[in-house]
This record gives structure tokens, C-alpha cells and sequence, in this order.
């Protein structure tokens, strides 16, 4: 056989799922967005041919399907976001920010960014996320100290991290919902402190964005073969 017939090969559903790993990978280290994920998600699926798969992900570093003899195994998924699992996601230094005020209106940290040691945190009649889900981490332990006046900040973290609560509500509180659950070999340790009246330190252990649309992903496709099974029963 040619080269010129390999990109007419026919391409499985295992190459089109290795496409649509380092589609999700390239979303979670911020060489996509959303949108252009989206795109070549869907043209993924479509393809029927390597010569289809091939351009998907041919500006993505480590990345390709261009002829059966090409090997198309990558490596295993981490928990990181910018290192080898959580050894590579505590990084030191002195973080991206170590404070936030919101002062009737409201305040993010999210996405790719570096938790501090500690981090304070005041919102009056407003409200604050705290998102760690594509953090890294300045240390192996960490401290968000919340004050919260008639307003609210929310704290998300991601599966594997420890949790331990501290802070003191009057006429308000503090979420203990996810303390006392173990954390990963490795994992941060997030320690929340501070003070809430009348308001509130929620906290949230949520999937990074990427795992959730693997997921997602993966029950569509266990409904698209669910789907094909039974046609081919009747």
C-alpha cells in the first residue's frame, strides 16, 4: 500500500477517542477555548478517514493521528494543571494573588492561577468565588481567610483535596460539608478561616471543566452504542 492511501484508511472509534483526549488536554492547559473545542470535538466524531482525524490536532504539541503505523497512545491523564499530578501543581512562590475585596459587587479567582500560602478575602454586601479546581499551589498547605459582611464567598475545590474548616459565623456560617473527607496522596491542604456576619463561606468540591466533559462525553457515546446494539438486533 502506498502512503498516498494511508489518509483514505479508514479511522475506529478508539482513534477518534484518542483525538478527543488531547482535544480535552489541550482545553484544560488553555491551548483551546471553549468554542474551538466544541468545533473540533464535533469534527472528531464526524471523521471516517485518518486523512479527516489528522489536521484535528496537528498544531497540538505530542498530538496526531496520521497513518496506522504511527503510534497513537499518549500519555495517562494527571490531575495537574501544570506538572506531573499534584507534585507538579505545588509549585512555591509567592502566587498569582494574595487578596480580593468586594465591596458591593464581587470578585473571582479562577482558572489557571497560583494560590498563595494564604489568601484574604473581604466581601460587604457582595459576593467572591474562589475557584481551585485549575490552581496550583504556592505550598502543600494552604490558607483562604474569608470575611464575609452580609455577603457571601464560595470556595471551590476539586476531588482530592483536604479540607479543614475554622471560621466563625454570627448570624451567618461556615460550610463543613466537605470536611473530614481524606485527601490524595500528595494533595493540598486547604484550611478556610475567617469570619462570616450575616453571611456565608459556602464550600464546593466540583470536577475540573475538562473531566467533566470527558464524562459527558463518554455517556454519549455509551448511549450512541446502546443505540447501535439495538439496531443491530433488529
Amino acid at each position: 500500500m502506498t502512503d498516498d492511501a494511508v489518509p483514505d484508511l479508514r479511522a475506529s472509534d478508539a482513534d477518534r477517542e484518542r483525538v478527543a483526549e488531547i482535544l480535552r488536554d489541550a482545553l484544560a492547559e488553555g491551548r483551546l477555548d471553549m468554542a474551538e473545542f466544541e468545533e473540533r470535538l464535533d469534527a472528531t466524531y464526524a471523521a471516517r478517514t485518518y486523512g479527516e482525524l489528522a489536521p484535528i490536532t496537528r498544531d497540538l504539541p505530542a498530538a496526531g493521528v496520521t497513518a496506522p503505523a504511527v503510534s497513537l497512545t499518549k500519555e495517562p491523564a494527571t490531575t495537574e494543571a501544570g506538572g506531573a499530578g499534584w507534585p507538579g501543581r505545588i509549585t512555591g512562590g509567592e502566587g498569582s494573588s494574595t487578596w480580593a475585596v468586594a465591596v458591593m459587587s464581587g470578585f473571582q479567582r479562577k482558572g489557571r492561577w497560583t494560590m498563595p500560602r494564604k489568601f484574604t478575602c473581604f466581601a460587604f454586601w457582595g459576593g467572591g468565588e474562589i475557584d481551585l479546581r485549575e490552581a496550583n499551589f504556592a505550598d502543600r498547605e494552604v490558607e483562604i481567610n474569608a470575611i464575609a459582611i452580609m455577603g457571601g464567598v464560595d470556595v471551590i475545590v476539586p476531588p482530592g483535596v483536604e479540607v479543614v474548616v475554622r471560621g466563625i459565623g454570627v448570624m451567618g456560617g461556615f460550610d463543613h460539608q466537605e470536611e473530614g473527607v481524606p485527601g490524595e496522596p500528595g494533595a493540598p491542604r486547604v484550611i478556610i478561616t475567617g469570619f462570616a456576619f450575616w453571611g456565608g463561606v459556602g464550600v464546593q468540591r466540583k470536577l475540573p471543566r475538562a473531566e467533566k466533559l470527558r464524562l459527558k462525553e463518554e455517556r454519549r457515546r455509551q448511549k450512541l452504542d446502546r443505540r447501535a446494539d439495538r439496531r443491530e438486533l433488529d
